[in-house]
């Protein structure tokens, strides 16, 4: 087909894409629901003989696999904004987050100056095993280079069948030659709860970047190992955490709730409501709790958010959550597509629905409704954050709002009063996270001989690093301000800092160091300091 034809016909292509997919859509979904088939009218036999027609008899040749692959997610997106379709690459990759493993060499990279530098290496890994370090360059993988390209197409080099091999270029800090590693892929675990520590003698702390398989497992290897450090009270952190399974927060949030509380329920229109109760296991029902979110944190944070919440368990503190209360099940096709349909709303035990409000068929406004919180002033007043919603009561009677996210029980603003211009420009252009792998990259043996990061801070502050930057950025097309520099000294610490200590040590290094005066993590000490983290109703800050 000739584009201009193509381009002629495309609207009476979409039409019959859209056809076609809403009739092998709804033939799948009768498949997962029970057998109950409720085929649009008799439109089945038409859109057959549509088909043979346009076969038989069209202009010109159609590849009709094609256009309703290209349709699919044009039909989904005109739902909802979380139905949607995988194409069978693309759910592949979708599900190896959640999985718990994929197949791979073994190392953590970012790309520099059009280069791969290994960050980390993986312990136990493909690649530790045949003696490749952090601060190396790989520079191509068998015959293929790897400079210039992009994250994506690194992966798809690096990643591979486990038992196949891969022949690795290396370029190491302090030798001119090339040294080459045959690297034997095999399972690399995907690690959800990337960072626990012992906070103080007494508080622990859990970062949970997502919720796959694996979390549960993994959550419960760090509560048992603070207890054993002496944990008294825990700080969960779920900011940033966009979700993931929905039976998997359901497994967690039971660990810290007494028999019988309602955690979750979901109902559709062809989805009966069905609950989900605490069974009184969990071996931390009484460890005082608070957990950290914001608006970043969504789906199963917000079903683990809520539940503390409304069942008055512990106490939320950070800034309201994205919203998403819809329930997708992931319905495969035979060639390894995915559709992920939504089939149900969920609500939380005080029968709230956080879903925000979405008008459908446009998604783009959805996804802008982050930078408009921040446009009207939400992260920073807590009068700005709506309380339009329908009002509801937790289990002591305190009032919590459906129809937009979870309100946390104790606001803590994004902090701006340090934030100037020339720091801004310094880390949207990159030449923060630029001079602190250089920085990192140079100083890696005398830094990981630290061992830990308070030591690592104390290192570097003795180095006058702010000024080693100003220098560093005029040399890249950073004009140098002085007063502004002084005025962003701490964010500046704090970002080159904590940079550094994330190339050369541990994910726990990285957020210990950050944790000290994050003033979310600061308040949430605070309130387990006090006391406070069950609610009671008079306790609710304003």
């Amino acid at each position: 087909m000739s584009p201009n034809t193509k381009l002629r016909f495309t609207p009476l292509l979409i039409a019959l894409g859209t056809i076609v997919g809403i009739f092998i859509g709804t033939a799948y979904t009768s498949h997962f629901t029970s057998g109950r088939i409720s085929i649009i009218n008799t439109g089945s036999s038409k859109v057959g003989h549509l088909l043979q027609l346009i076969d038989n008899n069209y202009v010109d040749t159609v590849d009709m696999n094609s256009l309703i692959e290209d349709a699919m997610p044009q039909i989904l997106s005109e739902l909802d904004p979380h139905s949607r379709y995988f194409n069978p690459k693309d759910a592949e990759e979708a599900s190896e987050d959640l999985r718990g493993s994929f197949s791979g060499i073994g190392v953590q990279f970012r790309i520099e100056r059009d280069t791969v530098n290994v960050l980390s290496v993986i312990h136990g890994g493909p690649a530790e095993k045949v003696g490749i370090l952090a601060g190396d360059r790989i520079v191509s993988a068998d015959t293929t280079s790897l400079v210039g390209m992009g994250d994506n197409e690194v992966m798809k080099c690096l990643k591979g069948e486990k038992g196949s091999e891969v022949k690795l270029g290396i370029k190491r800090h302090g030798t001119t030659e090339l040294q080459y590693f045959t690297v034997v892929r095999g399972d690399i675990p995907v690690v959800s709860v990337d960072a626990y520590f012992m906070k103080d003698e007494h508080t622990g702390y859990i970062h949970v970047k997502n919720f796959g398989e694996q979390t549960y497992a993994e959550m419960l290897v760090a509560l048992a190992n603070l207890n054993m450090k002496g944990m008294e009270q825990l700080i969960m952190d779920l900011r940033g955490n966009q979700g993931g399974y929905m039976h998997v927060a359901i497994q967690m949030v039971n660990e810290f709730l007494p028999a019988n509380n309602l955690i979750v329920y979901t109902e559709g229109r062809k989805s009966p409501r069905e609950e989900f109760h605490s069974d009184g296991r969990g071996t931390f029902q009484k460890l005082p709790i608070v957990v950290l979110v914001d608006e970043f944190s969504a789906s199963a944070s917000e079903i683990f958010a809520g539940a503390i919440q409304d069942n008055d368990r512990g106490t939320i503190v950070g800034r309201r959550t994205f919203g998403k209360g819809l329930v997708q099940q992931p319905m495969n096709f035979r060639d390894g597509s995915v559709v992920r349909l939504t089939v149900a709303r969920y609500y939380t035990p005080s029968g709230r629905c956080i879903q925000k409000p979405y008008e459908k068929g446009h998604g783009e406004e959805y996804e802008k409704d982050i930078m408009a919180r921040y446009e009207r002033g939400e992260y920073f007043s807590q009068d700005s954050i709506p309380q339009e919603g329908e009002q509801y009561k937790t289990s002591i009677g305190r009032i919590v709002y459906g129809g937009g996210g979870i309100t946390p029980d104790i606001f803590v603003p994004e902090d701006t009063t340090a934030i100037t211009s020339y720091y801004r420009e310094a880390v949207l252009t990159g030449l923060v996270h630029q001079f602190a792998f250089t920085y990192a990259d140079e100083n890696r043996a005398k830094l990981t001989a630290l061992r830990t990061p308070d030591r690592m801070e104390q290192f570097l502050r003795r180095e006058n690093l702010l000024e080693k930057f100003a220098q560093f950025g005029e040399k890249h097309q950073l004009r140098r301000r002085n007063l502004m520099l002084k005025k962003s000294r701490r964010l500046f610490e704090r970002s080159i800092y904590g940079n550094i200590i994330n190339n050369v040590g541990e994910r726990a290094d990285y957020l210990m160091f950050l944790c000290k005066d994050d003033p979310v993590v600061v308040k949430a000490q605070e309130i387990l300091d006090k006391g406070l983290s069950f609610p009671a109703a008079s306790t609710i800050e304003k």
